[in-house]
């Protein structure tokens, strides 16, 4: 959780990293207005860029995460199953002991009064 909480962190930052840095070079730049404008649409595209690729990782990788997830969901739904199955067998085999051995009890003991 806290690695989800760290990606969307390092992206917030990253935006906000690259909008300070155009405004501090805005302010601070000796270049003509128009090579100035210039350079922070560069900026701003490789920004979008790296955003837009930064969130197909986010995707890509949530969306192994979804799909392993659901793998070892439906694993633990089959050993879920089969424990049941078995859990029953050993209920029945338990019954099936527990009248056989009461009935050669009896044959021990005799009737009970």
């Amino acid at each position: 959780m806290a690695d989800r909480d760290a990606g969307h962190g390092f992206t917030t930052g990253f935006v906000l990293g690259a909008i300070v840095g155009l405004a501090v070079g805005f302010l601070y730049s000796p270049r003509p207005g128009e090579e100035t404008r210039e350079l922070a649409k560069e900026g701003l595209e490789k920004a979008r860029d790296r955003t837009t690729e930064l969130l197909e990782r986010v995707e890509t990788t949530t969306a192994d995460v979804l799909k392993k997830a659901q793998e070892k969901l439906e694993e633990m739904e089959r050993v879920r199953q089969k424990t049941a199955m078995v859990v029953e067998r050993v209920e029945q085999a338990t019954a099936e002991a527990m009248e056989k051995a009461q009935r050669k009890l009896e044959e021990v003991e005799g009737p009970t009064k």
